[in-house]
């Protein structure tokens, strides 16, 4: 066994330590192994031999694949072709022969993989898998189901395009007859193992992927061969739903079996082909209709049907919403049965859901408020509801209605006893009432037959009333989550009145309570009134604000809400609305959020949360240090020791992009000198390691940029060659080049002019001039335009002829024509077109060389495109060819840039022209004084463009000879 392997099966076996250090010392021995030729390999081995570290091993080839093996256009793969073909070659096999918990693993770096090369540079993938169903072994058999589902999985979001449908052609040709004989063959022989629980568990544990697999193949559109098998397909669907097999049930009250999820995963098969393939399934559909309803009626309430039922009533919600299929429905009898058997008992409150609420808050929350992709029964029935009243509102509110009054007057007779009814009835009035939802703003539109104030009035406000935070806690979460539904419908005043109530349960000791209470105050904040400005201003709050801090900061300290999400938002959304109405609570606000820092440092694993701190600190030294500038200092003595010690030296890799945003924002407020801290950590920002994390490139640009413009004098030689390198390599890179623009404008526009000698000038020019004959894209050139703008009014339009020129003889002309006149209606942004507008008049009209006769000609070009910037729309076209690299969120080591809103640096207007017409105009006056010009105009301009310009020079009172 080598030295490598053991390095590696040791370090993969301490990434499971619970000590934070330890595990953070192997997991960068890991990141570091990347880059090893061979790296891949090793890892499946390690997978293959079946240690104990195997599982870890199998996980971190995934996210190694995950990673790095998609290819960026123009950059050099992270992976050597010869390391991808052995990887190609081995890994399926590996995976077909290896245990159930590690095929996982193993299936999911397989679809990663098929995602990048798939079928172009992988074009046996498929065949390798087909050829194993003829096995009869089914381990094998469910090895090459799931890899497939994996890889065939995002055909059910990705936007159609002629890649995608190339793709499913080529998928279908290939997969789609093997599928539907293997599917065909296995219900057949069903019945011959029904009796034998390993047999018959592997069998439907087929069928389950299967069953995925016919979802992701028919999502984007109904293939032919499917249409031509539908009979096949849906007759073995249906007879699988009816079928019960007694082997299979288990007695987990909670999990999911394999009969439950094959039977949910058919009724979601069906609702797809209702909801868009009617037309051609219709004769099938009265069918399923039928036995989805049997199967709803007998099926029990305990968690493990949920996704069943939930499946199997958004069955029912697709046929009902198609018109055509009224009469399915219409019957008063039929809206009856469907309240008494479907909505009331799927919308009952269980004691699944009560220990949900009080054991396990974070998913009681994630399913109840966020709306999670795990559907509920209770999210099905109401969105049934719905539906019902969409296309019969009057009966179906009359219905239900009764229903409602029934369940409030059990409640009131004993709300001890009948809490339950209530939260029903709740329920049943949200989902009655609501119409028009977004998840912005809520409810925008309501039922006519619900009088939603009164049962506001009445029924949300009184128990929001009771000051006991610990009795009823559920009630009050439906009432909060009534708030927050239609919050845009129940006016200012009433909100404003129910604030108070809110507020007072943001330290309750339940944690679902106290986080639905954060939400509601958070979502109140951010309400928009007429002409687009705040409902609720800092006034509104100011004499809430010691109350709603405290609440918040006491919450923060309960045991699972030490980083709640919620409250850091609303906290972030608090100091915001409140602004400088914030100041006397300042210090305690710093205070705290500086610790929670600390105490978060030791083990970050909420990136909401994480987010939302930040962006809470970058508020407060906004709001302070614009009434008082010299408080930096005292954010800097404060926030410093945990930025060095606490996350940079121990590189925490999700706050470092955080870290350089604040203290950008930090250095761009003070005024020069600067403290010693950041030219001591200058040198450190160079450091290679920072910028091979994408989440760090923006962050760590801003930073530089601000301590160039602070300090530059004081940047040494040797770290300006550095500099050159950083630039040098993001200018080279398609998606990082934008930031290689801004370095050097910084350079441009605030190093002292010794230290950016022509020398380097030329250097940068050259980079430049390299990066757009070899990779042009329209993204690197209207960049280019900006610079060149920037760099002709802070040095001269000469001297910019002459450093063009000096590349190559005459390659200033070709700049101007093939660049600049070309290209310069694609640049985007009111700053940008500006600055280039500006820009190029000067160059128009003060380049000694360009005002030759040699350049007459293409001088009016120039002038025309100056104008087309005026009056013409900006040319959004790109290239047909092109490919524009987008940086996902990247898991792992690589965490993404998420950008601080309120640490944000605003563009500042550097050129100094309010009007562009009135300034060309000038400009163009100054210059005839000397070079006459309107010859030339005459002679070369287009008659539409010269009505234009004599526009301006009249608006100006310019006369031009």
């Amino acid at each position: 066994m080598g030295e490598e392997y053991k390095a590696l099966s040791f370090h993969l076996g301490q990434t499971m330590s619970p000590d934070g250090d330890t595990r953070r010392t192997s997991e960068k021995f890991l990141e570091a192994c990347e880059k090893n030729p061979g790296y891949g390999i090793l890892l499946l081995r390690i997978v293959k031999d079946g240690v104990n570290v195997s599982l870890n091993a199998a996980i971190t080839f995934k996210n190694f694949i995950d990673r790095n093996w998609r290819m960026i256009d123009e950059e050099p793969g992270k992976i050597s072709e010869k390391d991808r073909v052995e990887i190609k070659t081995a890994v399926v096999t590996l995976m077909l022969h290896s245990p159930e918990i590690l095929q996982k693993q193993l299936s999911e770096a397989i679809s990663i993989i098929g995602r990048e090369d798939f079928p172009e540079k992988w074009p046996h993938l498929l065949d390798e898998m087909i050829g194993h169903f003829s096995s009869g072994e089914f381990s094998i058999i469910n090895g090459v189901l799931r890899t497939a589902h994996t890889l065939f999985k995002r055909y059910r979001h990705e936007f159609r395009s002629d890649n995608l449908w190339t793709e499913i052609k080529i998928v279908l040709g290939s997969f789609a007859k093997p599928l539907t004989d293997l599917f065909d063959q296995t219900v057949q022989i069903l019945p011959n193992h029904m009796n034998n629980g390993p047999i018959i568990k592997t069998l439907y544990s087929s069928l389950v992927l299967i069953a995925k697999i016919f979802y992701s193949l028919n999502y984007q559109d109904l293939p032919e061969f499917f249409e031509d098998n539908m009979k096949t397909w849906m007759t073995h669907f249906k007879q699988l739903l009816e079928t019960d097999v007694p082997i299979l049930n288990t007695d987990s009250e909670d999990e999911a079996g394999l009969l439950e999820l094959l039977r949910s995963q058919i009724c979601e098969n069906a609702a797809m082909y209702a909801q868009k393939y009617d037309e051609e399934f219709k004769s099938y559909l009265p069918e399923f209709v039928t036995s989805i309803w049997n199967l709803l009626i007998k099926t029990g309430s305990q968690m493990k049907y949920d996704l069943l039922v939930s499946n199997a009533i958004n069955y029912l919600r697709s046929v009902c919403e198609r018109p055509q299929y009224r009469s399915l429905f219409e019957k008063e009898e039929s809206l009856l049965s469907i309240c008494q058997k479907v909505v009331i008992p799927n919308m009952q409150f269980r004691p699944s859901d009560l220990e949900m609420f009080e054991d396990n808050p974070d998913e009681y929350i994630r399913r109840d408020m966020e709306g999670s992709d795990v559907d509920t029964r209770r999210r099905a029935a109401c969105d049934l509801v719905r539906a019902f009243v969409k296309q019969f509102e009057q009966p179906t509110t009359q219905l239900f209605s009764q229903y409602v009054n029934l369940m409030l007057q059990r409640y009131a007779e004993s709300p001890d006893n009948h809490w339950i009814e209530k939260d029903a009835a709740i329920y049943l009035v949200t989902s009655l009432a609501q119409q028009g939802t977004t998840q912005k703003h809520g409810a925008t539109k309501s039922n006519q037959f619900v009088n939603l104030m009164e049962f506001f009035t009445t029924q949300i406000v009184p128990e929001l009333q009771n000051n006991d935070p610990t009795r009823l806690p559920v009630l009050k979460a439906d009432c909060l989550r009534f708030v927050v539904t239609f919050r845009t419908l129940l006016g200012k005043n009433n909100l404003l009145a129910v604030l108070p109530l809110v507020i007072k349960l943001l330290d309750a000791p339940n944690r679902v309570l106290h986080t639905y209470a954060a939400h509601v105050i958070e979502r109140l904040l951010v309400i928009k009134a007429d002409g687009n400005v705040p409902l609720m201003n800092g006034s509104d709050i100011e004499g809430l604000l010691g109350e709603i801090l405290t609440k918040i900061f006491n919450a923060l300290k309960m045991e699972g809400s030490e980083e709640n999400e919620y409250m850091m938002k609303t906290l972030m959304r608090v100091i915001s609305l409140s602004q400088e109405k914030s100041l006397p609570f300042m210090q305690a606000l710093v205070t705290g959020l500086s610790e929670k820092l600390k105490d978060v440092c030791k083990n970050p694993s909420k990136p909401h949360f994480n987010h939302y701190l930040f962006e809470s600190l970058s508020l407060c030294i906004r709001i302070t240090c614009s009434k008082s500038p010299e408080a930096v200092a005292s954010f800097e003595q404060v926030l410093f020791t945990i930025f060095c010690d606490n996350i940079l030296q121990r590189d925490i890799v999700e706050f470092i992009p955080y870290v350089f945003q604040v203290m950008s924002l930090l250095l761009e407020i003070r005024e020069p000198e600067i403290p010693d801290i950041y030219m001591n950590i200058f040198p450190h920002l160079l450091n290679p390691l920072y910028w091979e994390r994408p989440g760090n490139i923006a962050p760590l640009v801003r930073l530089i940029q601000a301590i160039i413009e602070k300090n530059g004098e004081k940047i040494e030689e040797e770290k300006m060659n550095n500099l050159m390198g950083v630039f040098q390599k993001l200018n080279h890179s398609k998606s990082n080049d934008q930031h290689g623009f801004s370095l050097i404008t910084s350079m441009i526009e605030k190093m002292p002019s010794h230290k950016l000698t022509d020398t380097r000038k030329s250097q940068i020019f050259t980079v430049l001039f390299k990066r757009l004959m070899q990779a042009k894209t329209t993204k690197y050139v209207r960049g280019l335009l900006v610079f060149f703008s920037i760099f002709i009014i802070r040095n001269s339009p000469d001297v910019f002829q002459q450093i063009v020129d000096s590349m190559q003889a005459g390659m200033f002309k070709m700049v101007v024509e093939r660049v600049i006149v070309a290209d310069m209606q694609k640049v985007h942004g009111k700053m940008e077109r500006k600055t280039c507008f500006v820009g190029f008049t000067r160059l128009l009209t003060t380049c000694t060389l360009f005002l030759t006769d040699e350049y007459a000609t293409l001088w009016v070009g120039l002038l025309e495109a100056l104008i087309g910037v005026l009056e013409l729309p900006e040319d959004k076209s790109v290239a047909d060819n092109e490919h524009f690299v987008e940086i996902d969120e990247t898991p792992g080591y690589q965490t993404a840039y998420s950008q601080l809103v309120f640490a944000n640096n605003k563009k500042q207007d550097n050129v100094g022209v309010d009007n562009p017409k009135l300034y060309l105009a000038q400009s163009l006056g100054a210059l005839s004084k000397n070079h006459p010009i309107s010859a030339k105009l005459s002679t070369h301009m287009n008659k539409e463009a010269l009505g234009f310009l004599q526009n301006y020079l009249n608006e100006a009172q310019v006369q031009i000879s």
